[in-house]
């Protein structure tokens, strides 16, 4: 059962109890992502991520990894369009450690100019690393042809233009802004004891608003049609298709995964059945669904040799006109129901997986639906909503990102 205490100052703790394992997982969570950046600050909440890492008034950045190495933990964090955490798992009785040593981390890093000249060079890499790989760059790309006057096309990482900016004042000037009490979850689960709870209050409550915080709204952005190409000398040539989703909040979110899955989500999907197994066009051939509080996005990605890239292009756009006039069968939708149920179910099997759910759940939606409501609302799912959702949503005229020789 997930429980949520709210602590005076407005900081959530979410925790579910999980007595028949030895571990404790635990996340900040905070409601801060690239698409809550200023074009001018693209970056910074990726890099505020790896600086929290890098040292406190108390603990070196090897210290910080050497604590976590003794106890046998992992501790790592993520930064997403709309929200970042740092986490840690580790054994039950390890649990007020690994949290004191995250708050720490949390509330005392001191961004000193050594490490920041440091860390901007590694995510430099980091940046440079993913433009030299089509099937990651072409992703980047495709999103700021969907949104190109939004934050929310911008690219998590930033740019190497905006990297060069951030100093300790902007760090902490942005952290005033976004990183206030009621923008921050701190969810835990395992095998968690009252004192756990006691401790990781005692921990955070002291944080108050800061007068530089911000109240954060969704944009709602317009999607755009478009295309961008850029041709380059490598051996495969890689296209992504993308067309208007859904929000984790609307009625049809269910019926969306569903879609995605029907049409490339899995192995026994359209797109890699029609083009990977009965044709041998592609190895890589797929679609994934993203959904943001207010916005969502189907893209479709394939690559494959320079020489079959006209065909696989045709192949796709043949698979998605017959999709979107002929529609899906109910033996393709009830299988997309049982496999996205079997997903789900197997997904939270660790307490990190749980960890994770429960911390997205309360700081996205505020509320935590059980399994049992989950697996409701995917058999609610029906072949009318599926076919009618494709077709408003394939009907739209997509963004296109194309990466290869002689692409276009």
């Amino acid at each position: 059962m997930v429980s949520v205490y709210t602590c005076q100052n407005g900081v959530r703790i979410v925790s579910e109890t999980i007595p028949h394992v030895r571990s404790i997982s635990v996340g900040i969570w905070v409601g801060a992502g690239s698409r809550y950046e200023a074009p001018e600050e693209n970056g910074i909440t990726h890099f505020i991520e790896h600086m929290l890492f890098k040292g406190t008034k108390t603990r070196t950045a090897r210290q910080i990894a050497e604590e976590f190495d003794r106890i046998g933990g992992e501790v790592n964090a993520f930064t997403t369009k709309e929200n970042t955490c740092y986490y840690a798992k580790v054994l039950d009785h390890h649990g007020e450690l690994a949290v004191s040593i995250l708050a720490d981390m949390f509330f005392n890093s001191v961004f000193a100019e050594e490490e920041l000249e440091k860390e901007r060079q590694v995510v430099l890499e980091e940046i440079l690393m993913s433009e030299d790989a089509p099937d990651d760059d072409i992703h980047e790309q495709l999103w700021q042809v969907m949104y190109p006057t939004d934050s929310l096309g911008l690219p998590i990482l930033g740019t190497s233009k905006t990297l060069e900016t951030f100093t300790a004042d902007s760090i902490r000037q942005y952290m005033d802004q976004h990183y206030s009490p009621e923008n921050i979850v701190i969810s835990v689960a395992g095998n968690i004891t009252k004192e756990l709870l006691v401790h990781i209050e005692k921990l955070f409550s002291h944080l108050t608003r800061s007068p530089q915080a911000v109240q954060q709204t969704l944009t709602y952005p317009r999607f755009h049609s478009g295309k961008f190409v850029k041709n380059r000398d490598v051996e495969q040539s890689h296209i992504a298709i993308a067309y208007p989703g859904v929000g984790v909040n609307d009625a049809n979110y269910f019926s969306f995964i569903a879609m995605n899955n029907i049409l490339g989500g899995n192995m026994s999907s359209r797109l890699f059945q029609d083009i990977r197994e009965d044709k041998g066009l592609a190895y890589t051939i797929f679609s994934y669904h993203s959904s943001y509080a207010d916005v969502g996005s189907l893209t479709i990605y394939g690559s494959t040799n320079n020489q079959q890239y006209p065909l696989l292009q045709q192949s796709i756009d043949e698979s998605l006109l017959k999709t979107r006039s002929e529609g899906v069968t109910a033996i393709e939708v009830d299988n997309a129901k049982e496999q996205l149920k079997g997903s789900f179910v197997l997904s939270l099997e660790g307490t990190n997986a749980r960890m994770s759910h429960n911390g997205r759940n309360e700081l996205i939606h505020g509320k935590h639906l059980t399994v049992d409501e989950i697996i409701t609302g995917i058999d609610q799912v029906t072949q009318e909503q599926v076919n009618s959702l494709f077709r408003q949503i394939l009907s739209v005229e997509p963004a296109i990102a194309l990466i290869g020789q002689n692409v276009k």
